[in-house]
């Protein structure tokens, strides 16, 4: 039986992580479609009393941060899109 090395489990979950399908795309579209910087719309969750940061946004935007439901629907709201619309078009992995 082979002994499978705690570094090659890592490598594995990293590579499988990476993979996940990310919305970051649709969100930045709809992000620069309400004419906003990430800082404002940092600064207009934070005032509804989510806790993100303008780098969360961009970690968002470019698929390397999971997002929370919570900022998701907040997001629809801020942007007045369906939450599906973040869904459209997505590139599916292989």
């Amino acid at each position: 039986m082979e002994c499978i090395s705690s570094e090659r489990v890592y490598s594995f979950m990293a590579h499988k992580l990476k993979q996940d399908i990310s919305i970051g795309d649709n969100l930045r579209k709809y992000r620069q479609a309400a004419n906003m910087s990430q800082e404002q719309v940092a600064a207009k969750l934070q005032a509804q009393g989510l806790d993100i940061s303008r780098e969360i946004i961009s970690q968002m935007e470019l698929g390397k941060y999971s997002i929370r439901v919570s900022i998701l629907l907040a997001l629809s709201d801020l942007y007045k899109a369906p939450v599906q619309d973040f869904f459209e078009d997505l590139k599916r992995y292989e």
